[in-house]
Formats: structure tokens, C-alpha cells, sequence
């Protein structure tokens, strides 16, 4: 089942390839959270619905609040989708570049079976993966101060 939602991502992100925006446009924005070179390999595209995959094994697994969960927002590896009235929502994309570097350390299959794990276990709210998210950009909007955000997931996860 992973393999198979790997698979799926990453024909999701190809699909969408010639869409993507290169984070790099954030560098001002989050100068000292994201270096620049981490940006560059980042990318987010803007879509009408958010992509997720809709197996019916998952729903089996008790994913289907998660499936039918409206989202602002979410991260395949290195590429986010967002929807087109939060395009310029800064605190979205710290969010969503939270969760690209954690997959970027974890790995796909990694992130996939933990992400799936605290959903079932924990659910959404309380996963550690979106905790950590929600703090950093809480975090950035409340101006903290800066942190290297791949670094400390690295370490944190």
C-alpha cells in the first residue's frame, strides 16, 4: 500500500510539473528559517481542489475522515498544492515547508507510514508530524525568532 501511494504522488507531481513555482520566491519572507538553497528545491503549485489519493484500502485502514478532511493545503515530497485564495497566505507556505522538510529527512515510504500511523492513532490534531507544523508557523507568524527549520526537524524527528 505504500509503494502504491508513492506511486500515486509521484504521478501527481508530474502531472502538475509544468506549474509548479519555485519557493525560492520566499527567501525575503523566511530569510534565517529556509535557506535559499533549500527553497530552490521546493516547489508549490495552485489548484482548485487539493490532490490526495482516494484508495478504497485506505478507507479500509479508517482513513476516510482524513481523505473527506478539507484541507488549505498539502506536501508530496518536495511539492505542495494550495488552493488559489491562500496563494499568498505566508503562514501556509511555512506550514506546507515544514512538511517538505520532514519528508526530505524522513524519506517517502518513511513519511507515509508514520504520517498514517499518528492519523490512525492520534488523529490529525495531535499528530506529532502536524504539531510540529503548526508550531513553526505559529512560531513565524508570531515573529519568533529564527530558526533553520530543515535543521531542527532533522534533529527533532
Amino acid at each position: 500500500m505504500l509503494h502504491k501511494i508513492e506511486q500515486w504522488i509521484d504521478q501527481t507531481n508530474l502531472e502538475y510539473q509544468g506549474q509548479r513555482i519555485s519557493c525560492s520566491k520566499f527567501f525575503d519572507d523566511f530569510r534565517g528559517f529556509y535557506s535559499l538553497e533549500f527553497l530552490q528545491k521546493a516547489y508549490f503549485v495552485v489548484v482548485d481542489t487539493i490532490p490526495k489519493p482516494n484508495f478504497p484500502e485506505l478507507r479500509q485502514m479508517g482513513l476516510g475522515d482524513f481523505i473527506d478532511m478539507e484541507v488549505h493545503g498539502i506536501t508530496y515530497k518536495n511539492t505542495y498544492y494550495v488552493l488559489p485564495h491562500l496563494a499568498s497566505n505566508l503562514r501556509l507556505h511555512f506550514h506546507e515547508l515544514v512538511h517538505v522538510a520532514q519528508w526530505g529527512h524522513l524519506g517517502a515510504i518513511p513519511f507515509i507510514e508514520r504520517y498514517i500511523t499518528e492519523i490512525k492513532t492520534v488523529g490529525y490534531g495531535e499528530s506529532p508530524l502536524e504539531k510540529m507544523a503548526y508550531g513553526f508557523d505559529s512560531h513565524f507568524t508570531n515573529g519568533g525568532e529564527k530558526i533553520d527549520v530543515p535543521n531542527y526537524v532533522a534533529q527533532k524527528i
